[in-house]
């Protein structure tokens, strides 16, 4: 039996579920000869809200964050997470923008690409797998794993065996609501192994208080990776500590080895860190609250927060309970989508409206009109004719691979940004965020005029 590897989130999901995002690289860059030391599989440090969050927020080029961190990093493989044909963006992109934007993400150092389509629709994945095996880089395919009469393990071993032949190099088990429980999680493992021999990474979050335990239920299946955190980014929608792991398994089978001092190090220094933004009240307590409810729900932490403050502006506080028992109900009538983005967005949506209306499907946003229309994918369940024809009436439902409909844009886009764009990187940063990209442009350009004024 193989040790078990760790895959470190702190730089990227561990912040991204306690502080919005929000560490900059000044911050990170200090502490990663030190985590490179440590033994780690792989640190994920890029991808999922890094992107968007460095140029709409802290004024940073993303891109640039990732040379910075490539430069400091020698010994262990730099992972990062892509939503297929979303990308790092809310909508689906053409094949020229998905292959040039892997293409970079890859040139620049991302070893690891795990990939996933909120809707497990592989015809979204297609062209991030090719485009990853042909660069060179390690593809790793992820399930957004979610629960419904037809989310059995029969479809998750179907959906596996898709993954393999269509070139996944690995497999992860993408828990992203932290909803897949103890023995649930030893079972699926097992399954899973029964039928591939591809690699099987687990990953979860700790929201509704079983994310250690279903960890280690995995890790007794068989599991070969797992997603962990370093403490102080580690725990509540964050993912499982790693020294409390790491610990765990010493002496057994299991003991993936990592340097312990090096553990120890990294978390005084986050420590440190994250106490200014304690201090700041970007890290708030309420992210650190465990909420079984999640698990009767089936809705991740960050869409629960959103539905409460969502309902707070509308003055309709007193109806939260009502839209958390209509969102099951919606989510049943679009078919069973996992509740992930952009999924999560517009189910939760849909479930404000259909309460606060006073009428189911009275108010329809068009992001859920283009979903029933097909143009985001293939649902894991039939949406019956009579909730497609309150929803889109007659309008026809696309049934070929969304992004064939997509003309190629790169070449538009380029000349739509003009000269503010320095490379095809800052074009790609356009293309994903047009709006946000270009107001960092335009404050680069200030920023330089200054410079040499």
């Amino acid at each position: 039996m193989n040790k078990l590897k760790i895959t470190e989130t702190s730089l990227r999901d561990g912040h991204q579920s306690l502080i919005a995002t929000r560490l900059t690289t000044e911050e990170i860059l200090p502490i990663l000869s030190e985590m490179d030391k440590a033994g780690f599989h792989a640190l994920e440090v890029w991808g999922g809200a890094t992107f968007d969050t460095c140029l709409r927020f802290l004024n940073e080029d993303p891109w640039e964050r990732l040379r910075k961190i490539k430069a400091n990093v020698k010994n262990t493989k730099l992972q990062m997470l892509s939503r297929g044909q979303n990308i790092l963006g809310y909508k689906n992109y053409p094949d020229d923008i998905v292959e040039r934007f892997l293409k970079n993400a890859i040139y620049e150092g991302i070893d690891i690409v795990r990939v996933f389509d909120a809707l497990n629709d592989i015809r979204n994945l297609q062209k991030s797998i090719e485009v990853i095996k042909k660069e060179g880089a390690h593809c790793q395919c992820a399930i957004s794993y979610t629960t419904s009469p037809v989310h059995t393990t029969e479809y998750y071993i179907k959906l596996i065996k898709e993954f393999e032949n269509a070139g996944a190099d690995s497999i992860c088990i993408k828990d992203m609501s932290g909803i897949l429980l103890p023995y649930e999680a030893y079972n699926l493992v097992k399954a899973i192994k029964e039928v591939t021999n591809l690699p099987i990474e687990f990953h979860n979050h700790c929201t509704s208080g079983v994310g250690q335990m279903s960890m280690l239920k995995a890790i007794e299946a068989g599991v070969d990776i797992v997603d962990t955190a370093i403490s102080p980014l580690s725990s509540g929608t964050s993912q499982p500590t790693t020294e409390s792991l790491v610990l765990s398994l010493i002496g057994t089978e299991k003991d993936p080895k990592l340097n312990l001092d090096s553990l120890n190090n990294t978390a005084d220094y986050f420590k440190n860190v994250m106490k200014k933004y304690q201090d700041d009240g970007t890290y708030n307590i309420k992210v650190l609250m465990t909420e079984p409810k999640t698990l009767q729900y089936q809705i991740p932490g960050g869409m629960l927060s959103n539905l409460i403050s969502q309902m707070k502006s509308l003055n309709a506080s007193d109806k939260y309970e009502e839209v958390l028992a209509e969102v099951p109900k919606v989510r049943k009538d679009l078919g069973f989508p996992p509740l992930v983005t952009p999924m999560s967005q517009m189910v939760g949506a849909q479930a404000v409206f259909n309460v606060i209306s006073g009428g189911r499907y009275k108010i329809i946003p068009t992001e859920i009109k283009n979903y029933v229309k097909g143009l985001y994918g293939r649902p894991a369940a039939p949406i019956s004719d009579e909730i497609r024809k309150k929803i889109i009436g007659n309008d026809e439902v696309i049934t070929v691979r969304p992004a064939d409909l997509l003309e190629p844009e790169y070449d538009t886009i380029k000349e739509e940004i003009g000269s503010l764009a320095k490379s095809e990187q800052d074009v790609l940063s356009y293309a994903l965020f047009p709006q946000v990209a270009k107001d960092f442009f335009e404050k680069r350009e200030h920023e330089n005029d200054d410079l040499y004024a």
